[in-house]
């Protein structure tokens, strides 16, 4: 199961250089507006995706910045924001790569953020719902790309794609 959780930190990285080169080259207007969607703007989902990894990589590892609220702003302007995703999904990517079968099994303790109350439970049910988050909100952010620069303007984000182009989990290309 480790290498699952590696392919899943590589997967991460790749399907975010994706969203964020698409991004890039958006107006500021565009790249800011509110959208209706619930962190309201490309900025805002680009932001809270980099928050709640932050919340997660502290709760999984002890160490590292974590903000005490979901909607935190943490950079205002794109290329600081974009420079720390990439560090993050760094410290991810050497996060899986130590992963143990034992720890992956094993129990750890955190406190949420909304309501706060103290959760006792197995690491690999939360790194599931952590590349899980990232997938729902990169979903988010597709849609928002789609919306503003047609379907052509969005990137893929299959995981299939990222297997294809990469190898990872064991996919030979068109044997």
């Amino acid at each position: 199961m480790t290498e699952r959780y590696k392919m899943f930190a590589g997967y991460n990285a790749w399907a975010s250089e994706r969203v964020y080169d698409a991004a890039a080259k958006l107006t500021d207007a565009d790249y800011r507006a509110d959208r209706g969607a619930f962190f309201k703007s490309v900025h805002g989902t680009l932001n809270h995706l980099l928050v709640a990894d932050r919340i997660w990589m502290r709760r999984f590892t002890g160490a590292g910045d974590a903000p005490n609220r979901l909607d935190a702003v943490l950079f205002e302007e794109f290329k600081p924001l974009r420079d720390a995703r990439r560090a993050e999904d760094v410290r991810i990517s050497n996060f899986c790569a130590e992963l143990t079968a034992e720890r992956i099994k094993s129990d750890f303790t955190y406190r949420t953020i909304v309501n706060a109350t103290t959760i006792k439970q197995p690491l690999a049910p939360a790194l599931d719902h952590f590349f899980n988050h990232q997938t729902h909100h990169r979903g988010q952010l597709h849609a928002l790309l789609t919306a503003i620069g047609g379907r052509d303007f969005a990137p893929s984000l299959d995981l299939i794609l990222f297997q294809r182009e990469t190898g990872a989990g064991g996919i030979v290309q068109r044997v």
